[in-house]
């Protein structure tokens, strides 16, 4: 059974602090990793659940219709029909302690009825369906402090544990390009040997001896 903390909550919109000891897909798993740590006598204070990559999520529930409309208006009436006769009931005699409450209990519902089907007709068409919104992240993850995360990763790992979840995958460092060789790299052509196709030669380059320069009398 866990329980909401109060104390040492800021008291302005401040952004949590701490190591990442786990990640987890939904909020249920990441509530079920604060219980463990809680059943080992773990400091939960110093733990926080944060929800990455917020979204507004509405799931249509269904159709409005007058139907519907009237019989939401007359529970809601109804129960506030409730509440008005019971008070009314406070201040009345012994023997007709009861008299005031069902006549209160049609009235609210009447007019329950009434409000709601005006309502939705003035709608005109708008809005014509039932809804409910939550607010769902894509990831949990579980921020501690740095004095308790080495401790908290350890009870979450252990044997019988919920487990670290996507922070049980460490991302895998990307290896340096190996230097080539002396053998792999392209070797000159022989002095006096033409250059063959292929040969990786920079243009201008020559690689045999200098030519002789010409006889201008010829």
């Amino acid at each position: 059974m866990t329980m909401n903390r109060t104390s040492g909550v800021p008291r302005v919109p401040t952004l949590p602090k701490g190591e990442q000891v786990a990640a987890y897909d939904t909020y249920l798993e990441a509530q079920h990793a604060v219980d463990h740590l809680s059943d080992k006598a773990f400091p939960v204070q110093h733990v926080t659940i944060v929800g990455t990559d917020l979204r507004m999520v509405e799931r249509v529930t269904g159709r409005l219709t007058y139907s519907r409309v009237a019989l939401a208006g007359l529970a809601s009436g109804a129960w506030f029909g409730l509440f008005v006769g019971l008070l009314l009931s406070l201040f009345a005699t012994t023997d007709a302690a009861a008299l005031p409450i069902l006549p209160a209990v049609a009235i609210g519902a009447a007019f329950g009825i009434l409000f709601s089907v005006i309502s939705y007709a003035f709608a005109g068409g708008r809005r014509d369906f039932t809804s409910s919104s939550q607010i769902v992240a894509s990831t949990y993850a579980l921020l501690c402090g740095s004095e308790h995360a080495h401790k908290a990763r350890a009870l979450l790992a252990e044997a019988g544990g919920p487990g670290l979840g996507r922070a049980a995958v460490p991302a895998v460092p990307a290896q340096p390009a190996r230097p080539a060789t002396a053998a792999e790299l392209p070797q000159p052509p022989e002095p006096g040997v033409p250059a063959q196709p292929g040969d990786r030669t920079e243009p201008g380059h020559r690689t045999g001896p200098p030519a002789p320069p010409a006889d201008p009398g010829v």
